[in-house]
């Protein structure tokens, strides 16, 4: 992800966590928060301390920036969103985490369901 694709300041941080629209699964919270005249969309990620040590917290970090990297093109532009992670995340590997972030994108509405399957190459990921 490059910089300015991501949410840095503690302001526009605070800006989507309070005026945001939340949406979970087991493993994620999204909050999510439209910006009609954006470009491209801005992501931030937290990973707390309760997940684990220090190089637990930056694997699960790692791959989100990787389920990320894979899915961009379906997310839609318009929009600020943060990505939680909760407790759950721990023990799962990429392909489990890619499922669960696109799940909860789903439901929050962010993502092309038709460009999810093509990336997926035809197969139907929920």
């Amino acid at each position: 992800m490059k910089k300015e694709f991501r949410v840095k300041s503690d302001k526009d941080f605070q800006k989507v966590f309070h005026q945001g629209i939340s949406t979970a699964n087991r493993q994620l919270v999204i909050y999510t928060y439209a910006k009609p005249n954006q470009k491209h969309f801005r992501v931030g990620l937290s990973v707390g301390k309760k997940l684990g040590n220090a190089v637990v917290r930056n694997q699960i970090k790692r791959y989100l920036r990787q389920a990320l990297h894979e899915i961009e093109p379906a997310i839609l532009p318009q929009v600020d969103f943060l990505l939680i992670a909760r407790k759950d995340i721990c023990d799962k590997n990429l392909a489990q985490i890619k499922k669960s972030m696109i799940h909860v994108m789903k439901k929050a509405n962010i993502i092309n369901p038709s460009l999810i399957k093509e990336l997926s190459g035809g197969r139907n990921e929920q």
